[in-house]
């Protein structure tokens, strides 16, 4: 992203509003926007944010080019005194964000703005898109890791991502979210994460038998060699053409460290079944049966339950686009707007028919609260910035919509953390990005924080999201204030 000039990877909407508020405005209005999601992306109970990294990049590199100018200025929409202000462009507000691979929940924000109206207007777009797609891959490879039960899972799926940048940055939340490598060499070097794979069925075809092909790709990666199988009879030719190639490497005292073979068609739990019982009679009980096939998370349970002696994953299509769930719906909207007398916020609220759209005002903050014996989330409570809550006093929560719904905590049962932190401070970024696999680290820990009953695949428990009572307050008034109003 560093290579590209993304300031025009935007709405057009973006910049005809900028312009209005440069015409018809205080274009230095200081303002908060919330970027949010509404519902857990596939039926999930949960969702991993990811993306932060690329914002940072492209926030720090935010700049119109001459050229950009120019092609403002062809399509006419533009005032020439508008596009002199757009020379000199560079974004000087703040950023808070929450880090990469915590586990997060609808309706709370993923990124507050605070920033001149102007600014804080363009970002939209390229934020949602990087914070959207990153978030939505990362949430889908924790459910088909999740599935997999300890199983190392590969992702394959570049070449069927759509499009460069989808496969490259699929591939990162990825592997932030829990997968062992990727098959794609250029995310490979750009986020120094393992990359993996073995050999196409070309590979195999292009011999004059298939054990010729298997004793050529072993004596050239003898520490990983993987055999694909399934080229032309798996159990008749394929798995017994690969036990004689691991012998003469055993006979030849050549290790056997990472070797084993790979399943690419038919049905994977009959044949994963029989091919390990072909290898632990020839004596390679720690062999890797790999399997592949428009793998996800559904099937990869099912052959779990089906007692399919697979240990290893190599999942593409359906996880680098999320096939069932191709959009992780997250938008940015206005929270509060500052009074220039006072210096105060004041909030902003947007209506609507469907009480989930109604957003929630002002400049809050987010805070987790666990179980002090569990270690276990209990719920996530939006504030407001300022609020004080203290572990040795009691604490009630209650849901937003159904009031009398109410969870009492007693003092010294519980933890609290705040989930944001602060990432631009005067348009300078104050916070230093961990590296992926730094970053799933820390993503498994998250991931443990979750009851079992939020993370199975089906129906899964929700995590309760409460407003606190001065928030829910401030928000039920100025819904008030619009029914009085002619």
């Amino acid at each position: 992203m560093s290579q590209r000039n993304l300031t025009l990877l935007t709405d057009l909407y973006e910049l005809t509003m900028m312009q209005g508020y440069f015409k018809e405005k205080d274009a230095n209005e200081t303002v908060i926007f919330d970027a949010f999601y509404r519902n857990n992306p596939g039926g999930n109970g949960y969702a991993i944010c990811a993306g932060l990294e690329q914002v940072i990049e492209y926030i720090k590199d935010l700049h119109f080019d001459r050229d950009d100018v120019d092609y403002l200025r062809s399509t006419g929409l533009f005032e020439e005194d508008f596009l002199e202000y757009l020379h000199h462009f560079k974004f000087s507000g703040d950023i808070y964000a929450i880090p990469e691979g915590t586990v997060v929940f609808p309706r709370e924000p993923l990124v507050k703005v605070i920033a001149p109206i102007m600014e804080a207007q363009l970002i939209e777009t390229a934020l949602l898109n990087i914070i959207n797609h990153q978030s939505l891959i990362a949430t889908k490879t924790a459910r088909v890791v999740y599935a997999a039960a300890g199983d190392g899972v590969m992702e394959f799926g570049l070449r069927r991502a759509q499009g460069p940048d989808a496969g490259i940055y699929g591939a990162r939340a990825a592997m932030i979210a829990g997968c062992i490598g990727t098959s794609n060499v250029l995310a490979g070097k750009m986020f120094r994460v393992p990359i993996k794979g073995t050999h196409a069925h070309s590979w195999i075809m292009s011999f004059p038998d298939e054990l010729t092909a298997f004793r050529n790709y072993a004596k050239l990666y003898p520490a990983a060699c993987i055999l694909l199988v399934d080229t032309y009879d798996t159990l008749k030719s394929g798995v017994p053409n690969a036990i004689k190639v691991f012998k003469e490497m055993r006979d030849a005292g050549i290790p056997l460290s990472t070797y084993g073979i790979r399943l690419d068609s038919g049905d994977l739990a009959y044949l994963s079944k029989k091919a390990k019982k072909m290898l632990d009679a020839a004596g390679f009980p720690d062999a890797v049966i790999s399997a592949s096939n428009d793998l996800d998370e559904t099937l990869i349970n099912s052959l779990k339950i089906q007692g399919a002696a697979i240990n290893s994953w190599g999942v593409g299509t359906n996880l680098i686009t999320s096939k069932d769930c191709p959009s992780f719906g997250g938008v940015y909207k206005l929270a509060a707007v500052m009074d220039k007398k006072t210096g105060q916020f004041a909030p902003k609220i947007k209506l609507s028919e469907n009480a989930e759209k109604i957003t929630n005002p002002g400049n809050k903050a987010i805070k987790r609260i666990y179980s002090r014996e569990t270690g276990k989330i209990i719920a996530d409570l939006i504030c407001l910035e300022g609020e004080i809550f203290k572990e040795n006093h009691s604490m009630l929560l209650f849901d937003p919509i159904e009031t009398w719904k109410k969870t009492h905590l007693a003092p010294n049962t519980y933890t609290i953390r705040d989930l944001l932190v602060q990432v631009f401070k005067g348009g300078e970024c104050v916070y230093p990005s961990p590296s992926v696999m730094n970053i799933q680290s820390y993503c498994r820990k998250e991931l443990a924080t979750l009851w079992d009953e939020s993370r199975r695949l089906v129906n899964p428990h929700e995590v309760h999201v409460d407003l606190s009572n001065e928030l829910w307050h401030m928000k039920n008034q100025l819904l008030d204030s619009y029914h009085f109003r002619d």
